[in-house]
């Protein structure tokens, strides 16, 4: 009879636990990108189901996990799809129900996990991707692949390296530069006029590959491969690049401030910095134009900033962006990172931890992304959002000295850091 009491009070124990430990809703968010693709992301504690239905017009998200008590019953949305959402508890399980604008088509919506990260600080994650009848859809039939929740940059991610043949390689030479200038000259242009797009950020983008055709005429240009993460600043070799310029605004805020005229002046405040420290930094571009020129394609574009790093066999390499969002109430500093070498997380963290520390705005983190510049560039290298130009109180604050000289400091310490 003891032994009985005892196993069934083991087996309430064990029971109680697992309630404790519950998987736990802490946010969900959304976010709308250039194809008008709506994704939902829903923040969990731990491991949780999930299911999608319809109910009607209403489309349903039922994840298996607890709503945190911060986690607000409905949330305004910005879509052709929907002008809300709303989270309603269910007691052991949690239903974020959309009230649809418009009937989707047969699997225009899709709903997949994101694995907790450790390495960012980044929770499980449920995320709901809905596809409205006018955009375009995969073989498959699944709406437009999106690159998670974060926010974008106009550097567009490739799909893989599989989508890139193999380039020519130039060796960093005055012959490559006029091989270069060869190639520009004879490369196709794209006449969609595709910089010039106003609102080119939101809080996701379209995984969009970088067209073949481009790529097979790009001039590649590879240093030596060595770079030096260590030492203190000075005698090392910094590449700086202010992103945007020339045709290429970037994101533009209420008032028709540009991005590209926010990053230049903080990556010349960078530059000067670290050059007091004894580093010797290159920049990607000094004024307002295209590195590789007007009415380039995407590879073009970004492959000739990469190639200014590899040029200078730079140690490090530094993209500087403002962000933005549909959603006017997102803020923060980020910052973006690309794990081909050992040491690419670790000066992502040291700049945003710096950032994060010392502005009183969000602290969106260190996130992964596989963002050209980043990506193909050989040394360490981290792009980095400073704030959000849709956020009325942060375009306020980009504009003026005090934050553009401030931000300068401390991304420069960050830097110094990685180096001591």
């Amino acid at each position: 009879m003891r032994k009985i009491f005892l196993l069934t009070l083991l087996a309430c124990c064990m029971l109680l636990g697992a309630v404790a430990q519950a998987a736990q809703i802490t946010d969900v968010k959304w976010g709308v990108n250039k194809a008008d693709v709506l994704r939902i992301v829903v923040d969990v504690t731990d491991t949780a189901g999930y299911a999608v239905d319809m109910e009607g017009d209403t489309l349903n998200l039922t994840v298996n996990a607890d709503k945190g008590a911060q986690v607000p019953h409905s949330k305004a949305v910005k879509s052709s799809l929907a002008d809300s959402l709303k989270i309603v508890d269910k007691g052991s399980y949690t239903v974020v129900r959309v009230p649809l604008k418009q009937r989707l088509l047969e699997k225009s919506y899709k709903a997949f996990v994101l694995k907790k990260d450790p390495a960012t600080g980044r929770p499980f994650r449920v995320v709901l991707d809905v596809t409205p009848r006018q955009a375009s859809y995969s073989g498959s039939g699944a709406a437009t692949t999106v690159v998670s929740n974060r926010p974008v940059v106009s550097n567009r991610p490739t799909k893989n390296n599989s989508s890139i043949k193999k380039n020519t390689v130039i060796k960093t030479s005055t012959a490559a530069d006029k091989k270069a200038d060869k190639k520009k000259s004879s490369s196709k242009k794209k006449n969609d006029n595709k910089k010039n797009t106003a609102a080119a950020k939101t809080e996701t983008t379209v995984n969009k590959p970088v067209n073949k055709s481009d790529t097979d005429k790009l001039a590649v240009i590879k240093g030596n491969g060595r770079f030096r993460t260590s030492g203190g600043l000075d005698g090392k070799i910094i590449t700086l690049d202010a992103g945007h310029g020339g045709s290429d605004p970037g994101a533009i805020g209420s008032d028709g401030t540009k991005e590209k005229n926010i990053t230049l002046p903080i990556t010349k405040m960078l530059k000067e910095i670290l050059e007091d420290k004894g580093a010797k930094v290159y920049m990607t571009r000094t004024t307002d134009v295209d590195v590789f020129g007007p009415n380039a394609s995407d590879a073009e574009e970004l492959q000739a900033r990469v190639n200014v790093g590899e040029k200078y066999n730079s140690d490090m390499f530094v993209s500087l962006h403002i962000n933005s969002s549909v959603n006017k109430n997102v803020g923060g500093f980020s910052t973006y990172y690309y794990p081909k070498t050992d040491n690419d997380l670790r000066l992502a963290k040291n700049i945003q931890n710096k950032l994060a520390a010392n502005f009183g705005v969000d602290d969106l983190g260190v996130r992964q992304a596989n963002f050209y510049v980043i990506k193909r560039i050989s040394m360490p290298a981290v792009l980095v959002e400073m704030c959000f130009i849709s956020n009325e109180k942060e375009l306020t604050l980009m504009k003026g000295q005090w934050f553009q000289k401030k931000t300068a400091r401390l991304i420069a310490e960050g830097i110094e850091k990685y180096f001591a």
